[in-house]
């Protein structure tokens, strides 16, 4: 027997908004029933697990043990642009000259994400 996994959960403070911000992100829609206000959101992934955002009342305090990596369809240092601009804010540079490694970003509540190289950037 095993499991599937069916969504990945965040805990945030302002479900609705930070679900925009991972469709916003992703390209992909909100579950439509979902609007402002709502206490349980989902951004729905195209394949794979929903991101299922929860709203808890206490505020994040420590570095996320499991994050999301994102690997775009344009290049990496593109995408780090983008979603500087969508909100995210930069967290930490682990790039290297050779055009390897990967950027730390974080959404507008705290939570750690890494921008891999694209596809095509990998060769």
């Amino acid at each position: 027997m095993t499991s599937v996994l069916q969504n990945v959960a965040i805990d945030c403070a302002n479900a609705y908004e930070l679900a925009l911000f991972w469709s916003r992100v992703t390209g992909r829609p909100m579950h439509p029933d979902d609007k402002p206000g709502d206490h349980e959101t989902e951004v729905l992934m195209a394949e794979g697990p929903v991101l299922f955002f929860n709203q808890v009342p206490e505020p994040k305090t420590v570095k996320n043990r499991l994050h999301l990596c994102l690997r775009p369809d344009t290049t990496r240092d593109e995408e780090v642009e983008r979603l500087l601009g969508l909100g995210a804010t930069f967290v930490g540079d682990h790039r290297n000259p050779d055009g390897t490694g990967w950027a730390v970003l974080a959404d507008p509540e705290g939570n750690e994400f890494c921008v891999l190289r694209s596809a095509s950037e990998r060769g």
